[in-house]
C-alpha cells in the first residue's frame, strides 16, 4: 500500500521537554498533529502515550543520542531549560545541530524567561526592551534566543520566542502559591517590594499551541497575565483568598540571610510586562487574567 500523499498526513510536532506544560499542549493539538515527545526518562513513555504522544529516547546533554531527530518534525516546540552551568545553552545547540541535518521544520517555538531583562525598578515595558541578564541561568537563556535568531537566518526556520515568568497553577507540582503561603515564606517589606508576574499554566499551553500557528520569525511574546501587584501584595491576597495567615514581611537583608541565590534573584528584579502583543499578534484571549481568577 503506498503511503498518503502530503496534503492527507498530518504534520509532526516535536515537542522537547514535555513536562507539566507540555503534558498540558497534547490534549490542545490532539487530531491536528502527530506528536513525538523527546524525553530522558523511560519512566514517562507510559504517561506520554496515553495523553497521545509518541515518546522518543534522547538527552539533550548528549548530541549522539539527538541524531534520529533530523528531517523528522514539520514544528518543534522546545520547552527544555538550558543546563544548570556554563555560558552557554549547549541543549539548544545539540537540538539545533540535529535538526539541521535533515529537511529543517518550518517552526520552532521556544519557552524562554522574563527573567532575560533582568531588574527593571518596576518600569512597564513591551518586548522592544534590551536585554540585560543579572544571573548565569538568565544569561544562558540569552543565549539560547540568540540562538534561535542565527537558525532563522542561517536554517530557515521561522523561530519564535515565548518570554514567561511565574507560572502557577492548583494542580500543578510546586506551582500553588497557597503552598508557600502555608509553609509561611517571608516577603519584602512593602517599602521595598517589587513587581512581578505570573501566567497561569493553562494559559501558557493555549499560547505556546498559539505561537505554533501564528508566531512570526524572530518575534518575542510576553505570555503574562494582566496582573499588576507587588510580590507582597500578591501573597496577602492568596492568603486572603484561602483564610490563611499573611506571609511575614522581612527586609532584603534578613532575607538574604534566610533564602537561597535563586530565590533572591526573584526578590531582586521589579518588571511590569505589557501584554499586548501577545493578545493581538497570537490572538490569545486569557483564561485566567489574574492569579485570584485562576485560584477561584
Amino acid at each position: 500500500m503506498s503511503a498518503l500523499p502530503s496534503r492527507f498526513r498530518r504534520p509532526v510536532l516535536l515537542i522537547v521537554g514535555c513536562g507539566d506544560v507540555g503534558m498540558r499542549v497534547l490534549p490542545l493539538v490532539r487530531g491536528r498533529w502527530h506528536v513525538l515527545a523527546l524525553s530522558s526518562s523511560p519512566d514517562r513513555f507510559g504517561a506520554l502515550r496515553a495523553a497521545g504522544a509518541v515518546p522518543m529516547l534522547a538527552n539533550l546533554d548528549d548530541a549522539a543520542t539527538l541524531r534520529r531527530l533530523a528531517g523528522l518534525a514539520d514544528a518543534v516546540l522546545h520547552l527544555a531549560p538550558p543546563p544548570g552551568q556554563g555560558a552557554g545553552d549547549t541543549r539548544t545547540r545539540h537540538l539545533l545541530q540535529a535538526l539541521a541535518r535533515g529537511s529543517r521544520p518550518a517552526r520552532l517555538v521556544y519557552a524562554s524567561t522574563t527573567g532575560v531583562y533582568g531588574d527593571c525598578r518596576g518600569a512597564r515595558f513591551d518586548e522592544t526592551r534590551p536585554v540585560n541578564p543579572a544571573t548565569d541561568r538568565a544569561k544562558r537563556r540569552v543565549d539560547a534566543e540568540a540562538q534561535l535568531r542565527q537558525a532563522s537566518l542561517n536554517l530557515g526556520i521561522a523561530c519564535s520566542v515565548l518570554r514567561i515568568p511565574g507560572i502557577y497553577a492548583t494542580d500543578r507540582e510546586g506551582g500553588h502559591p497557597r503552598d508557600r503561603v502555608a509553609r509561611g515564606a517571608p516577603v519584602l517589606l512593602a517599602k521595598q517590594d517589587v513587581y512581578t508576574n505570573h501566567v497561569h499554566a493553562e494559559d501558557l499551553a493555549r499560547a505556546c499551541v498559539a505561537a505554533l500557528f501564528r508566531g512570526a520569525r524572530q518575534r518575542c511574546y510576553h505570555v503574562t497575565d494582566d496582573s499588576d501587584s507587588k510580590m507582597g501584595d500578591h501573597f496577602d491576597a492568596v492568603a486572603d483568598f484561602y483564610g490563611l495567615q499573611r506571609p511575614p514581611r522581612r527586609s532584603s537583608a534578613e532575607l538574604a540571610q534566610q533564602l537561597s541565590p535563586m530565590q533572591l534573584s526573584f526578590m531582586g528584579e521589579s518588571r511590569r510586562l505589557i501584554n499586548t502583543r501577545m493578545k493581538k499578534e497570537l490572538r490569545l484571549q486569557l483564561l485566567y487574567p489574574t492569579v485570584l481568577d485562576g485560584l477561584a
